[in-house]
């Protein structure tokens, strides 16, 4: 699935309901540590990977953007590092300019200020003013692998983030991840419609009945709300 497409098939669809369909369709959760967050409200990006593996030198970045296309989200894996900043205002904006969708930061990020006036999203586990005072040998995977948390992300994978967080997912699975996302999408908000004109949940998900075939049977929540197509828990 090209930019356009993935834009399009995610645009009205949120972590959570992409997370739910993960689960449904028996794929795993990959997805960035909970401290790795959004520099302003309202972000929502989704982009093809591109890895790249910091080693105190911003030449690992650029090499990445040379090699981009527009729409990908710069994956920069730095280790969850809270001792130095990785991604300042001139990569940003050179990703900007190069028609990146976003940059996700498994470290930390400094000129917050400027990086709010480019606006392009950005996620990351928070800022710091100083840079790298290091400079390690660059490895020969560092432009194909990025290591985010207990994630490992590669150039066949997709990102997809919001403000509940950062989501990694199998590129070519997108269209039939974004298919289950979208009925998961709309079973919950015909569900909320539902409540605020006076049928409660427990009488949607008919709770009654849930809990008598779990005391006879031992049946499931999950179990029972896939019998009768509900969504409260994937």
């Amino acid at each position: 699935m090209d930019s356009l497409k993935l834009h399009l098939a995610y645009l009205d669809l949120t972590t959570p309901h992409v997370a739910d369909a993960l689960l449904r369709l028996g794929l795993p959760v990959r997805q960035a540590p909970s401290t790795v967050r959004p520099l302003w409200e309202g972000v929502h990006v989704v982009g093809r990977a591109l890895p790249a593996r910091h080693h105190g030198s911003v030449d690992v970045f650029l090499e990445a953007i040379e090699h981009a296309e527009a729409g990908d989200v710069l994956v920069v894996d730095n280790a969850g590092r809270d001792d130095e900043a990785c991604v300042g205002d001139l990569v940003t904006l050179e990703a900007e300019r190069a028609g990146l969708a976003g940059i996700v930061i498994w470290g930390l990020h400094r000129d917050t200020h400027e990086l709010r006036g480019i606006r392009l999203p950005v996620f990351s586990q928070g800022a710091l003013p100083a840079g790298p005072q290091r400079l390690d040998p660059q490895g020969p995977d560092s432009l194909a692998t990025a290591r985010f948390g207990s994630a490992e992300v590669t150039r066949g994978d997709f990102v997809f983030g919001d403000e509940d967080g950062v989501l990694f997912l199998p590129l070519d699975r997108a269209a039939e991840i974004a298919a289950q996302a979208t009925r998961i999408r709309d079973t919950e908000r015909h569900q909320a419609a539902r409540m605020r004109f006076g049928t409660s949940l427990r009488d949607q998900v008919r709770f009654a009945d849930y809990r008598a075939a779990r005391d006879r049977d031992g049946t499931t929540f999950r179990e029972h709300l896939r019998s009768i197509g509900g969504a409260v828990e994937e």
